[in-house]
């Protein structure tokens, strides 16, 4: 057993370094992710949220596209609900155009003129797709590293016997073992999460990694016919109509569906006699994500057919196994819990990270050694840690600071990210790691601070007058990247004290405390 253990210790720690910071990033953007509408909602400062029913936002939207699309070949239409409180907009001109840019409508269905702005989105997309790589290649890695993560959780678990012993003891200002600690601790907390989150991320792109039983038993695409059924295409006619009114379509599908919205509205051939109306239930309080379609037409109004998802038994599975992962069917209250969940997933791959440096330390200047691979994941674990923390406040600084009338400034704040990102990184390898700490996290401390005082210099819904107006979106986002600049800064003055005490033991001719033996040693 003793055996069985060491090995696990070795494959624990290399499963978990080697794709580490890939891990963290992942985990980062993830768990933003479950606020990304009310990122975005934040990042649009100039959508108002103005209360309006589906059916009257589904009215407006159509007004809006007879004006500006009539001669469309489709048009789509995103209601807003609770959490997205924007209409959103496009058509197509023919049946193989491209779609146009999302037009954002206001609750009086008139086009507002916000920011050019990915939002959350883009969070969302990085955590599975990355970025500056083709999404495929992406979807590869971030598999591979999905994969590590598990293997990482369950060898942990069979590593340390006293894994929730120990998860009640937290040692501070004792090297390496507070590390332990910290790492241990944070694992143990939200382990079913870990655990819930890797296995589930796995499945939203399993066929992607396992494709080979859908190749073998289907041909043509029969498998994504089965999986994902599409609405019965229908032909234009030719013949000029009028269109029913899109409310009352909206407001029959709400009371078949037991009072639950439709989502998306997908119309096809607008203005003619064969025009159909297709709408997708919400997801809104659904744990699974294949959602019921209802066919309408377009010009009589009256259904004309459903096409319900084919739960059977694996893709009901695979459904809610996704819906586990994104979190969309969550409360307020369980949507912060993923969050705080997720921050402490990514303070476990964190401190997992920085141990292994700490650890390592010791023993190469003990040995009078420069190891260029100790150098390296020393870098990168400031680069990683500080640097993506740092990048983020730069993307919703950049935000507001960027000239709104910037070509392809949606574009610009992305870029803002990684160039924040890349100044740390350079910084990282031109200081020493111990000055480099507490100077990259101060950088993210000031960024973070930045952001609420930049917004209320430029928009009229700063903090004072969100709380004024009752605006807990924007209340909330403001104070969260006030306490994410304090606990920067926290992490700064802690690891420049570190620094210097190190510093100062050293002039003495004294030695560090001692080292806390490796997980295999300890077994």
């Amino acid at each position: 057993m003793k055996t069985l253990r060491r090995a696990m210790a070795e494959f624990h720690t290399w499963t978990g370094l080697l794709l580490g910071w890939l891990m963290f990033a992942m985990f980062t953007t993830g768990t933003s992710a479950y606020f990304l509408h009310e990122i975005t909602r934040w990042m649009e400062p100039e959508v108002v949220d103005v209360a309006s029913s589906p059916s009257d936002a589904a009215n407006r939207a159509v007004a809006y596209l007879e004006r500006n699309a009539p001669q469309a070949a489709s048009w789509f239409i995103t209601l807003p609900d609770e959490r997205r409180v924007r209409t959103e907009v496009r058509w197509r001109s023919g049946e193989r155009g491209v779609p146009q840019e999302v037009r954002v409508l206001d609750g009086g269905g008139e086009e507002v003129g916000a920011r050019e702005t990915k939002g959350g989105y883009f969070l969302y997309r990085f955590h599975f797709d990355l970025h500056f790589i083709p999404a495929l290649w992406a979807r590869f890695l971030v598999g591979i590293a999905a994969m590590f993560m598990l293997v990482s959780l369950i060898s942990g678990v069979l590593t340390h016997r006293a894994i929730f012993t120990r998860f009640f003891s937290l040692s501070w200002g004792k090297g390496v073992t507070s590390w332990f600690d910290a790492h241990n601790m944070t694992a143990v907390f939200a382990l079913p999460f870990f655990l819930m989150i890797t296995y589930t991320g796995l499945v939203t792109l399993a066929y992607l990694y396992m494709p080979f039983g859908g190749m073998a038993n289907f041909t043509d695409g029969g498998y994504f016919a089965l999986a994902y059924p599409r609405p019965p295409t229908t032909e234009a006619a030719g013949e000029a109509a009028s269109m029913a009114e899109i409310g009352a379509m909206v407001s029959d599908a709400q009371a078949i569906w037991g009072g639950v919205p439709p989502e998306t509205l997908d119309i096809r051939h607008p203005g003619d006699r064969n025009a159909v109306v297709h709408a997708r239930r919400s997801r809104a309080g659904s744990i699974g994500t294949r959602m019921p379609t209802l066919s309408f037409s377009g010009v009589t109004g009256e259904p004309v057919g459903e096409v319900v998802r084919p739960y059977h038994g694996p893709l009901q599975a695979e459904s809610v196994l996704v819906g586990l992962h994104a979190g969309r069917f969550a409360s307020v209250g369980l949507r912060w819990l993923y969050f705080l969940s997720g921050v402490l997933g990514m303070a476990m791959i964190g401190t997992g990270l920085v141990q292994w440096t700490a650890r390592r330390r010791r023993r190469l200047a003990s040995d009078g050694r420069r190891h260029v691979g100790f150098w390296i994941v020393e870098r990168l674990n400031v680069v990683t840690i500080a640097g993506l923390g740092a990048g983020l406040g730069g993307y919703f600084l950049a935000n507001r600071l960027l000239p709104l009338e910037l070509p392809k400034r949606a574009e610009w704040e992305v870029h803002s990210l990684f160039i924040v990102w890349a100044a740390v990184g350079v910084w990282a390898l031109v200081r020493p790691a111990r000055r480099a700490w507490p100077e990259t996290l101060a950088l993210a401390s000031a960024i973070y601070a930045a952001v609420p005082v930049a917004n209320a210099f430029t928009t009229d819904r700063g903090l004072a007058s969100s709380l004024a107006s009752g605006d807990g979106v924007f209340v909330a986002f403001d104070v969260m990247m006030l306490l994410l600049g304090g606990a920067y800064g926290v992490a700064a003055l802690v690891s420049s004290r570190s620094a210097r005490s190190k510093v100062s033991i050293r002039a003495r001719g004294q030695r560090p405390a001692a080292e806390l033996p490796s997980a295999a040693e300890a077994s």
